[in-house]
């Protein structure tokens, strides 16, 4: 199978910088799947299990938002949070799952709600790209 260089960069720096078989990923729009020779591509990722293809082994990870871009054969993650599925804390995850829950419950303020709503999502994504 053919590979591309593939950069995944979060705010705390370079996390993966080489080549890849293929990305499938969650976007704003829906998943979609980056392969070799893909065209000129540029959207926002959303949160979700991200899918990539090393050396012909698959790696799954938790990836929550930020951008991904296919410019002239070389794709960029550039993500809010990336997170090998071996190296996530699933016990911590797992207590923020019901901490966020327990902030939904109490319902003080719409903005209090948003970022627990948030927190959830964040944590039920980490779990179930943990998940076999």
């Amino acid at each position: 199978m053919s590979t591309f260089h593939l950069q995944i960069v979060t705010p705390d720096g370079q996390f993966y910088d080489g080549e890849a078989n293929k990305v499938l990923t969650r976007t704003i729009d829906g998943d979609v799947c980056i392969l070799a020779r893909h065209s000129d591509y540029v959207t926002a990722l959303g949160m979700g299990t991200c899918i990539v293809e090393l050396d012909g082994k698959r790696r799954k990870a938790a990836c929550t938002g930020g951008m991904l871009s296919v410019i002239k054969g070389e794709v960029r993650i550039v993500a809010t949070t990336f997170e090998w599925a071996d190296q996530i804390d699933v016990e911590r995850a797992k207590a923020a799952k019901q901490k966020a829950e327990q902030r939904i419950a109490k319902k003080r303020d719409e903005r209090e709600l948003t970022m627990a709503e948030a927190k959830l999502k964040r944590a039920l994504t980490r779990i179930n790209a943990a998940s076999k």
